[in-house]
């Protein structure tokens, strides 16, 4: 099977897809054996707020990023063929003012956690403290040819200039796909441009995150929002994430260490060998608990986009950016040696000063009255990840590897056994 999706809303059923055939797409478009892995729920999963775990606040309408006015999502999601040749991976776009404005800079800054990533146009983002163009979020080898997309993209109408020093951010998802394989073309960038839309947004399984890992669970996009009340401004905010990143044994959800109350479900292999990558890793027909020596270590990444309708000016967005460490730190991550984590931020409002004028007129929230963007930002990002988990499905990639979907039902069950949540029934 070969998925090619873009955009996909997820209120479609999850096995619907477009079939391209005879595109240039560096990927077999042929029909293939049938996947190893387990085959997915036609209903939607549950999300954490659906499961009773809010981690606080106000939610927008969606819960999502695209709660705040203007942003758009849009993903290419490639999955095809199996074992060494395993397609997992994809590309994301985040639009800040949508497709209309795209070229219509916002304010934005970002920050790094640890540095071990990428994340194109970062230094001209901090230097002059606009983002122009979309985000785009895809695997570590194809940086550079959804970087490039991003110019064509904006070369074909005219907006070369706007659009010179893309923004795209990576994590690795060699341990579920072909990476070396190089199967991201331009036309996925393309697609996942013109693919962005406002509403629900696809989690899981999908853009970007499609290959991705999560506290030795399967990972990817998740995304969350919350809207301050009346009295602190009326602003919303929004959190997407492509996670990648994380140890099983230091997973926590609310101060549960539901790693440790889940410690079975562990990566294995479906073929007749384990994969080179991981020569320790146990086959899947043993159920072992043994966590394969690879995972033992946070080598994975993160990437996380904060936006918000909020008068902030860039220095106020850094400083926002600089709490997203603080959901991280939460959730279990120790920000590793090996791991990107990497962390923008920007603001919806106007920058550009009206037409015949050189002089713009920008508003910007009093610093005293930041502290519940902070906290909301904490909150959002926090449930973002989890509605990564939540949202992603069982997944088996290259060499038969095979990384389980977090189970809802066990998730609850931790949580209740210390009294996160009320005992089932109340």
């Amino acid at each position: 099977m070969c998925s090619y999706r873009w955009g996909m809303n997820p209120l479609v059923p999850r096995f619907l897809s477009v079939l391209l055939l005879g595109l240039p797409l560096g990927v077999d478009a042929q029909p293939a054996p049938v996947s190893p892995a387990p085959a997915r729920p036609s209903a939607p999963k549950p999300r954490a707020r659906e499961l009773g775990i809010t981690f606080g606040g106000q939610a927008g309408p969606l819960d999502a990023i695209t709660d705040v006015p203007g942003v758009e999502v849009g993903h290419t999601t490639l999955i095809s063929g199996e074992g060494k040749h395993a397609v997992r991976t994809g590309v994301s776009a985040i639009l800040p003012r949508g497709r209309g404005r795209i070229a219509d800079p916002v304010f934005a800054a970002t920050y790094a956690l640890n540095g071990n990533g990428e994340m194109t146009g970062a230094h001209w983002v901090n230097e002059s403290g606009l983002l122009a163009g979309p985000v785009m979020l895809t695997t570590t080898n194809s940086v550079g040819v959804v970087r490039d997309g991003v110019v064509v993209w904006g070369a074909k109408r005219g907006l070369a200039w706007e659009l010179g020093l893309p923004v795209t951010a990576e994590t690795y998802d060699g341990f579920l796909n072909d990476v070396n394989g190089f199967h991201i073309k331009t036309e996925h960038a393309l697609s996942a441009i013109d693919g962005a839309r406002g509403g629900a947004v696809a989690e899981g399984n999908v853009g970007g995150g499609t290959g991705m890992l999560c506290h030795g669970f399967k990972g990817g996009i998740g995304t969350a929002s919350r809207r301050l009340d009346a009295k602190l401004g009326g602003y919303t905010l929004g959190v997407l994430v492509q996670a990648n990143y994380g140890i099983r044994r230091l997973f926590t959800v609310e101060g549960v260490p539901v790693g440790q109350e889940i410690p079975d479900l562990q990566a294995c292999y479906t073929g007749k060998a384990p994969p080179a990558f991981s020569s320790d890793m146990r086959p899947c027909s043993e159920r072992a608990q043994l966590v394969p020596q690879r995972l033992t270590h946070d080598l994975g990444s993160i990437i996380v986009l904060v936006a918000t309708d909020a008068p902030l000016l860039p220095h106020q967005l850094a400083r926002i950016a600089r709490r997203v460490p603080l959901a991280l730190g939460k959730m279990g991550s120790v920000g590793g040696d090996s791991s990107g984590d990497i962390f923008l931020a920007f603001s919806t409002q106007p920058t550009l000063p009206p037409s015949g004028s050189k002089v713009a007129r920008v508003e910007s929230l009093n610093n005293a009255d930041l502290n519940p963007l902070f906290e909301a930002t904490v909150q959002a990002t926090q449930e973002a990840i989890l509605n990564a988990l939540l949202a992603a499905e069982t997944m088996t990639g290259v060499d038969g590897v095979r990384v389980f979907a977090l189970p809802g039902d066990r998730l609850v069950e931790a949580l209740r056994k210390y009294g996160r949540l009320p005992p089932a029934g109340r």
